[in-house]
């Protein structure tokens, strides 16, 4: 249910930034939906993950502002531009997600480039996922034993 509802809230910013905000749509539709899916993917993947780790639920909502949300709004490049800041906020930021999800997005959106393109932001994101679903394994398989 959360990767349908996380979608219908993708196409929902999707048609008020094109409406509302005039923010043109060059590239494919059916590739920013693939980008936006790998995202969602990766995110759940990471709410998965937390929830193996954590005992409580407020530490687990701690736990996510901290490592999820502040990270995203001040290294994904959404805000301050990556390019601007120190070397070593720029290496930090390759760790998130949200970086590589947004650098697609405007490849795809802005510039109008093809999965060509593309492919290292979406490999980094398939790699995350991958991860984060090995931690929660091995995490889970440790629990049932």
């Amino acid at each position: 249910p959360y990767m349908v509802i996380s979608f219908i809230d993708f196409i929902i910013i999707l048609l008020l930034s094109y409406f509302v905000l005039g923010v043109p749509v060059n590239g494919s539709l059916l590739l920013l939906f693939l980008v936006a899916i790998l995202y969602i993917t990766l995110t759940l993947s990471y709410g998965l993950t937390v929830s193996t780790l954590v005992d409580k639920q407020v530490n687990a909502v701690i736990f996510s502002a901290t490592t999820a949300m502040i990270p995203v709004l001040m290294l994904s490049g959404m805000i301050f531009p990556i390019d601007n800041m120190p070397m070593v906020l720029q290496t930090l930021s390759a760790i998130v997600p949200a970086r590589w999800f947004i650098e697609a997005v405007r490849k795809v959106m802005i510039q109008g480039l093809g999965i060509t393109m593309i492919w290292k932001e979406m490999l980094i994101l398939i790699g995350m996922i991958l991860f984060l679903l090995g931690v929660t394994i091995a995490k889970t398989k440790k629990r049932l034993e």
